[in-house]
Formats: structure tokens, sequence, C-alpha cells
């Protein structure tokens, strides 16, 4: 009982519900930064893991290559034009506009580090509001059928 006697104890404190903005913004975040690694790589793919039955019926989870699509075409004058997406809705940044011109191929890489700048700093939250991108896991709890 004397090492109990050496702890101080106090009560647990509560989960926060996680925010359904700020996780909106880390999944673009996270899709930009992988835009950049395939803009350095052409070849970059994304491990994703799924859980898979094997031939006895047991689940087991199965690491996976997941090609990562450019977000980046050219257009008819030979400059490239990002469109931002979050999920499968095309983001407006202007209204009615969702290209953002790059221009030559060598500043894609500094265009989408300026695009996460201002995705960390909140400045695309409006339009991923405006997309209606709704986060359907982030802070729900479920609640048991009737």
């Amino acid at each position: 009982m004397a090492h109990l006697k050496s702890l101080t104890f106090t009560v647990a404190p509560q989960q926060i519900a996680r925010n359904p903005k700020l996780v909106r913004r880390q999944r673009l975040i996270d899709r930009l930064e992988e835009q950049q690694k395939l803009v350095a790589d052409p070849a970059f793919t994304v491990l994703v893991r799924r859980w898979v039955k094997n031939p006895d019926g047991i689940k087991q989870p199965v690491d996976r290559q997941k090609r990562v699509k450019p977000w980046w075409k050219a257009d008819g004058s030979g400059n490239l034009v990002l469109v931002l997406k979050s999920g499968l809705k095309t983001l407006e940044i202007e209204k009615g506009k969702p290209g953002i011109v790059v221009g030559a191929a060598g500043r894609l890489e500094a265009v989408l580090g300026i695009l996460i700048g201002a995705a960390k700093a909140g400045e695309l939250d409006a339009a991923l509001e405006a997309a209606g991108v709704a986060s359907k896991r982030a802070g729900t709890v479920k609640t048991p059928r009737q």
C-alpha cells in the first residue's frame, strides 16, 4: 500500500469530439502532400491497408498499393491547370473557376506548397464547406437502432 500512497490520483479527462472542419482540412493537406510527392516521383503510390478473407475464411490485413492520380492537366496552350479535389468533388476557390493556372511544369511543386500553406492556415475551409464535403465519421456517435 505504500507504493500507491506515492501516486497522485485525479478524474480521467473526457474524450473530446473531433472537429469535422479540422478533419476535412487535414485530409485535404494529406492529399496535397501526396500530389507533391507525385510531382517528384511519377511512379509514386500510397500503401493502403485492407482486410481480406483468406481461403480459410479468416480476415487478415493486406497492404496494397493505390495509384495516386494527378490533379493537373495541360490546357490547349501548354500551361498546366491544377484542380483541387476533396473526395469526388471539385473545390472552387473562386466562384465558377475551379482551375488554378500553374504555367510551366516546374512551378507545380511551388503552387502545391502555397496551397498546403493556405490549407494549414484555414483559407480553404470555405471552399470545403461550399463543396458540401462532410466528414461523416468525425465527431459522430453511433446510436443503436430500435
